[in-house]
């Protein structure tokens, strides 16, 4: 791959943005089946390209059995979540196809990004969230622009000088600066921060009575530019005079802290070194092209053709000259 100092990069969190477009793009394909969900992330993906310019955009999925590992420390992570439905306005099929139907289309999107000039990075027992902090911190992006798009706060943690955060259906830019002012929470504490407040959406309880304002307005050393350790955050409470009940729930709770910690942190992604080895592969021997050819044949026989792909098709053009 071509040396991308000093350029931008935008890493896509790609199930999230796909699932997004599954649920809310009605469109039907030829055959009567619905594909919104492949071209919403497609009109997605021309949108995000033309408005960030990048040199290089890296797809991250994630790898079957992803969230095996952090299941092993919390059998309950994750777990309880509302199925995915189609968009309500769609009521041909029924729960079992609907299911088919979006597996059918996450793969005709790996396909669609196959012949473009797009990295896809997937590995077994990894999930997307540590593909993408693995990434901001590769050598050959490290001084990069790394423009991350999700609509996942999780990834507020990974902020920095060189990284910032799209989140599109928020339609905000972010970078450590506004974090630490909306929060008062640096990102470097901001997985610690999580850890104490827990995650709802990923069925993460956290310390009774405290969440983030709270953990912003009793602990304002959060928001300093340097790592707060767990070891330091007990001492403090402990050494708290005050009647405020929060600094004796999170002593209470210091081993809950612990364990959500281990699995909200991304300073230190899950990767084994194999995985490690094929993301590192992949990255280094990328070679850029666009298929155009085959790119129309599958809009055609999936009836998305006559939508307008031209920006997105020009900005695939620009990626294979600039890379060349």
């Amino acid at each position: 791959m071509k040396n991308l100092s000093n350029k931008r990069v935008m890493i896509i969190d790609s199930l999230n943005l796909f699932l997004r477009s599954y649920i809310v793009n009605p469109t039907m394909s030829k055959d009567g089946n619905p594909i919104g969900g492949t071209a919403g992330f497609l009109k997605s993906l021309q949108k995000l390209s033309r408005e960030i310019k990048p040199d290089a955009i890296i797809m991250c999925w994630d790898g079957r059995g992803g969230s095996r590992k952090r299941k092993q420390v919390n059998k309950n992570y994750k777990e309880g979540r509302a199925p995915i439905r189609l968009n309500r306005n769609i009521k041909v099929l029924n729960e079992q196809q609907e299911q088919e139907n979006r597996i059918w289309q996450m793969h005709r999107t790996f396909e669609y990004l196959n012949n473009f000039p797009v990295i896809q990075l997937v590995a077994d027992e990894v999930e997307a969230d540590d593909l993408i902090s693995y990434i901001t911190r590769y050598s050959c992006f490290k001084t990069s622009q790394k423009v991350i798009v999700s609509s996942d706060k999780d990834f507020y943690q990974l902020l920095d000088d060189k990284t910032i955060l799209h989140r599109p259906i928020q339609k905000k830019f972010l970078n450590k600066f506004n974090i630490v002012e909306e929060h008062g929470i640096h990102p470097t504490n901001f997985a610690l921060a999580r850890a104490i407040a827990g995650d709802k959406s990923d069925n993460l309880e956290g310390v009774p009575g405290v969440g983030l304002k709270t953990v912003s307005k009793r602990l304002p050393f959060f928001e300093e530019e340097r790592d707060i350790s767990l070891p330091e955050l007990i001492e403090f409470c402990s050494n708290q005079e005050s009647k405020i009940k929060a600094y004796q729930s999170i002593v209470d709770n210091q081993e809950l802290i612990k364990e959500n910690y281990s699995l909200m942190q991304l300073y230190s992604p899950s990767l084994s070194i194999q995985a490690k080895q094929s993301v590192d592969w992949t990255i280094d021997e990328f070679e850029y092209s666009f298929n155009k050819t085959e790119t129309d044949l599958m809009m055609l026989e999936d009836g998305i053709s006559e939508i307008y792909w031209s920006d997105l098709f020009q900005d695939f053009k620009r990626l294979c000259r600039d890379n060349k």
